[in-house]
């Protein structure tokens, strides 16, 4: 009777043992569509033969103790030997991991044991807030929307604002799945603008190592509000422009008038001198003809021009001053020369007209 309990547990500890003796690891992975997956079976049995891999039940992979791996007909798999293990085993490579091969991983030592793994494929999409940036009055209500597209599993989606979460109370989720089992994630959220902040939304899988996010920044201004028979600040700001004005007004008058100044100072005009005497008209009755406006003694000489001067000057009833052109013609200049060999100097002393131009 004693000898039954014993063979019992003897039985039981070595099918432990057994069980014992081979591992996969890790017992469940989850990975983006694309990367790449890697299962490791060990086993301290030494007496194996063969190591076979299965995807969902299907052989994909087999391994021999004594040849190493053989050929495959799936390219996308391969196995290399368990540097890390101090038991003899292999890791399983699936290169480019795709949504159909998500299922289950399978290390089977033929005629020993078989271990089992989960493989979870998920694929990132993309996340964008409408928008780059927006603008409002403090204690405006803003609506920002955010839509999380083409991603497996549906992502969890948050609200940051400078770079605080936002309770999921403060925003709403919806979502839709696509034939090809991608589902788009869209959310709003509603708040009041206090001070200008950056709004970010975040997506993201189990697979992800960080968050997709898209930011908008929200910048906030404040609003001046004056009451409707206030005008005063308008008024004053009228005031200051028309001031402001008025004096440009003068500032451009002065200057204008000092230039002018200056310019009348730099160039005087012409003057010439209107002699006449009281015999000038009988002079003109006793000749026959008229007074010579334009008359020129450049014949004479200096003495006797001075005669003459000095006698029309004691007979001058009155002085006018008349502004004449400079220029002589010649007509006047040949009038002048032929009146000069008729007349004599001594005859006109006392009734002639002397005209002269200063500059």
């Amino acid at each position: 009777m004693d000898i039954f309990p014993l063979l019992v547990l003897l039985l039981s500890c070595r099918i432990e043992a057994v069980e014992g003796k081979m591992t996969l690891s890790p017992a469940a992975l989850t990975v983006l569509r694309g990367d790449e997956a890697r299962f490791t079976c060990s086993t301290s049995y030494t007496h194996w033969t063969v190591m076979v891999w299965l995807l969902d039940g299907l052989v994909v992979l087999t391994i021999s103790k004594e040849g190493g791996v053989l050929p495959s007909l799936n390219p996308n798999v391969t196995a290399e030997k368990s540097l890390t293990s101090k038991e003899d085993g292999w890791v399983f490579v699936l290169r480019s991991t795709e949504r159909h091969n998500q299922g289950e991983v399978t290390c089977d030592l033929q005629g020993i044991d078989r271990k089992t793994a989960r493989l979870l494929v998920q694929e990132k999409g993309s996340v964008k807030v409408s928008q780059d940036h927006k603008i409002a009055f403090k204690g405006q209500s803003v609506l920002f929307e955010c839509e999380a597209a083409g991603w497996y599993p549906q992502p969890l989606l948050q609200w940051h604002v400078n770079d605080r979460e936002v309770s999921q109370g403060e925003y709403n989720i919806s979502s839709e799945e696509s034939a090809k089992s991608l589902f788009t994630v869209t959310s709003n959220l509603n708040m009041t603008a206090a001070k200008s902040s950056q709004v970010d939304c975040l997506a993201s899988v189990s697979a992800l190592a960080t968050p997709l996010k898209s930011g908008i920044h929200l910048t906030v201004v404040a609003e001046v509000v004056q009451d409707g028979d206030d005008c005063t600040v308008p008024l004053a700001v009228t005031a200051c422009l028309a001031a402001l004005l008025l004096l440009i007004l003068l500032c451009v008058c002065t200057v204008l008038c000092y230039r002018q100044r200056r310019q009348a100072k730099a160039s005087p005009p012409a003057t010439w001198f209107n002699q006449s005497v009281s015999g000038t008209s009988s002079v003109a009755e006793a000749t026959g003809g008229e007074v010579n406006l334009g008359y020129s003694n450049e014949g004479c000489t200096d003495a006797a021009y001075s005669e003459v001067i000095t006698g029309t000057r004691s007979q001058m009833d009155f002085v006018s001053f008349l502004k004449v052109p400079d220029v002589v013609s010649s007509s006047s200049l040949s009038l002048h020369r032929e009146s000069q060999g008729q007349v004599h100097l001594e005859e006109e002393s006392s009734n002639n007209i002397r005209r002269i131009t200063t500059v």
